[in-house]
């Protein structure tokens, strides 16, 4: 009963996070843009935690080091990125029900090449979830197909993020979720120092109130929204397993609509049935 209650909590507090991370970006993209953001995201989570680089850096085996590596890439880094550009041309409310489709890439990466078994009923879920995302990302009378490649870019990061749940699952148990988060964000501090001086951030009038409101925007979506909320998810893939874990996006989606209601998003009746569709798409999958 303590071990369900723990895990709960975490799937909770994972959704109040993340679910709020859009509208952060949002926030953030106001003056800077979104690779700035992105950068920033990382950024400040590789800083907070370089006082736990060295630690786990003695203690991570030397051969999990590049899979470390290579889950802060594909966790973290790469999903930045795309988020946020992609945010540029679509709603962070819609951002937020599209990242519901994690676990049905979770279950197809799963299947395909962690050899996770699946019977009829997952295939079925797996098929539902992909209606409701045609639905969702149908065209409309003012469709463009710019607006619809921008809406493939978030569907691209829950293919990372479904990598990444796998790999973190069946290759990283025995190693801590502190030492994974610290060194895979470390890593990572110099390539977005260089994203940030090659795309102009440092050039900018920083000292200006709009530009330290977006800064502080995307610090916090580092520190809440990626560092704590890093160490946290690979607690709970670990405690949970990999199906539990990605079904933080059942919750993430309803805070995104939220928020997105709160900063005068529209929400179509549309995209709360489609929202309907994948999740029951997702429920599917992961019945036990």
């Amino acid at each position: 009963m303590r071990d369900k209650l723990i895990n709960w909590s975490l799937f909770t507090i994972l959704s109040l996070i993340w679910g709020s991370s859009f509208i952060l970006m949002k926030e953030g993209m106001k003056t800077l843009s979104p690779y700035h953001v992105a950068s920033l995201r990382i950024l400040s989570a590789g800083v907070v935690l370089i006082p736990f680089a060295r630690k786990a850096l003695a203690q991570v085996p030397k051969e999990k080091l590049l899979l470390v590596i290579l889950s802060g890439l594909l966790g973290s880094f790469f999903p930045a990125y795309l988020f946020c550009v992609a945010e540029t041309r679509i709603d962070s409310s819609l951002a937020g029900i599209m990242n519901a489709l994690t676990p049905l890439f979770t279950i197809i990466i799963g299947i395909a090449f962690f050899q996770l078994k699946a019977g009829r009923r997952k295939i079925i879920g797996v098929l539902v979830g992909f209606i409701g995302l045609c639905l969702l990302i149908a065209p409309k009378g003012d469709f463009r197909f710019e607006d619809f490649s921008y809406s493939l870019l978030v569907l691209l990061a829950t293919v990372f993020y479904g990598i990444n749940v796998n790999m973190v699952g069946r290759h990283m148990q025995g190693v801590g979720s502190l030492n994974i988060a610290s060194l895979a964000f470390v890593f990572l501090i110099i390539p977005t120092l260089v994203i940030l001086y090659v795309t102009g951030y440092f050039a900018l009038p920083l000292l200006q109130t709009a530009f330290i409101i977006s800064t502080l925007a995307s610090v916090v979506l580092g520190v809440c929204g990626t560092a704590i909320a890093s160490i946290l998810f690979y607690m709970l893939v670990k405690r949970a397993g990999t199906l539990f874990a990605s079904m933080v996006t059942y919750g993430i989606p309803f805070i995104a609509v939220l928020w997105g209601l709160w900063g005068g998003e529209t929400i179509t009746l549309l995209q709360v049935g489609c929202l309907g569709i994948i999740l029951v798409g997702v429920y599917l999958v992961n019945k036990k």
